[in-house]
């Protein structure tokens, strides 16, 4: 790791406040945990002039019920999170949480962190020394991705887990900038490019995430595979919602992270309504997120393996749910 470098840090104690800094200086960054922003500042990869420490804003660490189910404050942390009573009925949320990394990061990190988590790739995620003996890559201060030589597009994967967990809820994301603020769902806070993820522009903050009504009638799950029990990012990540009727699905939600520059919800899924969740059913779901998922070479394990096993765990996770 690298010495940190110079930079300027503002605590503000308001949204306006952070927005207003944000708009004054020059490659601002806003800061809350910083575990995954900080390393990539001591390795050269972001070299901000001003931090923008967002923790003394008391509206960004809360949750509260509110006219249309729940809101989430950025700055919550996971820990917090994954106890927080109220999201006992979200528990593909609790799960996601509690999955991430280890319990010193989910103290510190936060979940609009983990939702604009920047994203990863093995010739990206280096140190300096790493990066320029291969000429760095696409993202960074080269001009080829080493993941895809032929192509000037970076794949780089997006591998943050509560967003997967999110999306198969519904949920919306309030945004805050020099415009005013925004409320959004929230697959339209990211695009399929690794070098340009989120579509937040200059200066704009998320803020909160909203939780519609929990459905007393679904069940839902979130698990990822990753190389350790603990710390890893995912290789991939599964998140699934289902409802019964009579024993027949009467609706299926699937959202899949790691697996491409964004995370997203399986298409098609409507398809298997109306039917019992059978192994035929089973197999078909699972090929379906095969088809879907877009796994690179963007980390020590083989694409085709990442591919099979998503299929595989967005399958066993139906399966569970529905056995409940």
């Amino acid at each position: 790791m690298e010495y940190m470098p110079r930079f300027t840090l503002h605590r503000p104690g308001t949204v306006e406040a952070a927005v207003a800094l944000a708009a004054a200086e020059a490659e601002a960054r806003y800061l809350a945990g910083g575990t995954d922003m900080i390393v990539n500042v001591r390795r050269g990869i972001v070299n901000p002039r001003a931090l923008i420490e967002l923790n003394a804003i008391d509206d960004l660490k809360r949750i509260r019920a509110d006219g249309d189910g729940l809101a989430i404050g950025s700055a919550v942390t996971l820990a917090e999170l994954a106890r927080a009573p109220a999201l006992g009925a979200y528990p593909a949320v609790v799960e996601a949480a509690r999955a991430v990394a280890g319990p010193t990061h989910q103290n510190y990190g936060t979940v609009g962190g983990n939702l604009c988590l920047d994203t990863r790739c093995i010739f990206y995620n280096q140190s300096e020394w790493w990066r320029a003996s291969n000429a760095y890559c696409l993202k960074h201060r080269g001009e080829v991705c080493h993941v895809a030589p032929g192509g000037k597009r970076c794949f780089a994967a997006f591998s943050g887990d509560l967003a997967a967990a999110l999306l198969v809820y519904d949920a919306e994301v309030e945004i805050a900038g020099p415009a005013g603020r925004r409320r959004q769902p929230l697959p339209e806070l990211y695009r399929n490019d690794g070098m340009d993820h989120l579509t937040l522009a200059p200066g704009e903050l998320v803020t909160s995430v909203h939780l519609p009504p929990a459905d007393a009638a679904g069940r839902a799950s979130y698990a990822k595979i990753r190389i350790r029990g603990s710390i890893d990012f995912p290789l991939a990540g599964a998140a699934v919602r289902l409802a019964l009727d009579g024993g027949k699905l009467a609706d299926l939600r699937v959202a899949l992270t790691a697996v491409a520059p964004l995370p997203f919800l399986v298409k098609g899924t409507e398809k298997l309504r109306g039917r019992a969740l059978d192994q035929a059913a089973l197999d078909e779901l699972k090929e379906m997120v095969r088809r879907q998922a877009r796994p690179m070479r963007t980390t020590t394990i083989k694409p085709w393996y990442r591919r099979r096993a998503i299929g595989a765990l967005a399958a066993k996770l139906a399966r569970t749910l529905a056995a409940a």
